[in-house]
């Protein structure tokens, strides 16, 4: 498996061989307590907010939660980041991976009980989940107590490339696998975090070792993550890898604000080179009509203001991206604006095929929201009859069949239908149109979306179920998954299973 045909690895829902969009039919997304399922798959729940990552961690005990033992559960909060795959395969034969799931938010309201905030403990649920996967009895499975299975948190040491050191990753809030088999973890602003955790430590509250790219070896549970200056410090949205024609490392990312910037860093040498990631030239898009220009900025400079003095393009709150795995084809989730509110999903396609090239064919894939708005566009085709549409798309992934995965992202607020999880079909004539497969229960959103190395499953993320505005800890808008009176809902990395025939269950 090539690098870039490993990055179709990565995600968090289960979806045994995925469809061909034209393959899905209208589906609707009534806002409910429960989720929906198209038919013909089923959903299964593999890990929940507080259930253990690493083989130590303490039972889950939400009313009184625990700093030490948060550290070692799954967080309150997911996003699917991707899946990385080992290059030499398993002296038993058995399919193995890890699957990298980030812990952005934790909300007082949700996460406490009486909804009185726990710094510490939110301290610990946020960050990050290394999980082990393998392939069992046909299907993929998360393995409880994985030796490589690890949590990142703001406890964890790590260098900062240039010189230094510092404990935590904070606000993870994207992040991909690249070819050259790391992982990258993108942080968002730490200004939120600084002045809600300020108070418990003093390196906390000056920030300054926060709002980086981090990079590790996600084989190594030993190894130490690594800040990487030369890729910015800013409110990272997502982070997307690639490799030139000639070898070097390509790394796009999104300055993830109503205005923000889409930026791209292309190393100086190899990306096989130990420190790849910490020289190179850093460049902000200008789009043009059809036309996407890679303008290079400055050394040294603050990114965000080199940017705007350069003439960067503002885009409409960029957020998730997506690479084509058999293809030099960035998607761009941008989440929306006052101007449209709905948000878009953009296509741009590298001059000559070339990641590390000047500039890029520009495109629409969809503009989201309701079809009958004028600002809405969906293909030729436009979305069938009855079926649920796209508001503010979050997260996209490509797969290798030219489908897009677009999850979307409301922040918990409850609209007309449900939060979703979308495929569109890149090419073809019903290109440009999303058809739902999956839709969140009430007060959730959907984080992301990955599949496994044989394609066979795609993993997605439910995020902060029941978090509806004025919902708390003991009043939620629903206590999925268990339905449990006293429990309260939790985040899941779930599994869309495609069915032999019939409807999916859930």
């Amino acid at each position: 498996m090539t690098g870039r045909r490993a990055l179709l690895a990565a995600g968090a829902v289960a979806l045994a061989r995925p469809a061909s969009a034209l393959d899905l039919g209208p589906l609707a997304l009534p806002v409910k307590q429960d989720d929906t399922v198209a038919p013909g798959y089923r959903r299964d729940v593999l890990v929940r907010w507080g259930d253990r990552v690493t083989f130590d961690a303490p039972r889950w005990t939400p009313r009184t939660p625990d700093p030490t033992a948060a550290a070692a559960q799954f967080g309150w909060d997911a996003r699917v980041l991707g899946i990385a795959v080992p290059q030499q395969p398993a002296a038993d034969g058995v399919p193995r991976a890890i699957l990298a799931v980030a812990h952005p938010t934790v909300e007082a309201a949700m996460a406490f009980p009486g909804g009185q905030d726990q710094p510490a403990a939110a301290a610990a649920m946020q960050g990050v989940s290394l999980l082990n996967i393998e392939r069992q009895a046909g299907r993929w499975v998360v393995v409880d107590g994985g030796y490589q299975s690890r949590r990142l948190g703001i406890s964890t040491l790590c260098r900062v490339s240039g010189g230094g050191a510092v404990r935590g990753v904070l606000g993870v809030g994207g992040g991909c696998v690249t070819p050259w088999g790391t992982l990258l973890l993108a942080e968002g602003d730490p200004g939120f975090w600084q002045a809600r955790l300020g108070g418990l430590d003093p390196a906390i509250a000056d920030g300054s070792g926060y709002g980086f790219v981090t990079e590790l070896n996600p084989f190594d549970p030993q190894s130490v993550p690594v800040k990487r200056r030369a890729l910015g410090r800013f409110a990272h949205g997502d982070a997307a890898a690639a490799l030139s024609r000639d070898g070097r490392a390509v790394v796009y990312l999104t300055d993830r604000r109503v205005g923000g910037f889409l930026f791209r860093f292309v190393s100086a040498g190899p990306a096989t080179a130990e420190h790849a990631l910490d020289a190179g030239t850093f460049f902000v898009a200008r789009v043009e009509g059809d036309r996407l220009s890679w303008l290079p900025l400055p050394d040294g400079a603050g990114p965000l203001a080199a940017a705007q003095a350069a003439g960067g393009s503002p885009f409409d709150a960029p957020s998730g991206l997506g690479l084509d795995p058999m293809g030099p084809r960035l998607l761009l989730a941008c989440h929306g604006s006052p101007a449209r509110p709905a948000g878009h999903v953009l296509e741009f396609s590298a001059d000559g095929g070339d990641d590390g090239g000047a500039g890029a064919a520009a495109r629409l894939l969809f503009a989201a929201g309701n079809p009958r708005s004028p600002q809405a566009r969906y293909g030729a085709a436009g979305l069938p009859a009855g079926s649920a549409w796209p508001e503010n798309p979050d997260t996209v992934t490509v797969d290798a069949r030219g489908r897009a995965w677009i999850g979307t992202n409301r922040g918990g607020r409850v609209g007309q239908q449900a939060e979703g999880l979308y495929a569109c079909d890149l090419a073809g004539p019903d290109r440009g149109v999303p058809v739902p497969v999956y839709g969140a229960p009430r007060g959730a959103s959907v984080g992301g979306a990955a599949l496994t190395p044989d394609g066979e499953t795609l993993f997605t993320a439910i995020r902060h179920p029941g978090a509806e505005p004025g919902a708390t800890f003991d009043r939620p808008g629903t206590r999925w998954p268990e339905f449990e009176p006293g429990v309260p809902p939790r985040s899941v990395l779930a599994g869309l299973v495609r069915t032999a025939g019939g409807a999916a269950g859930g």
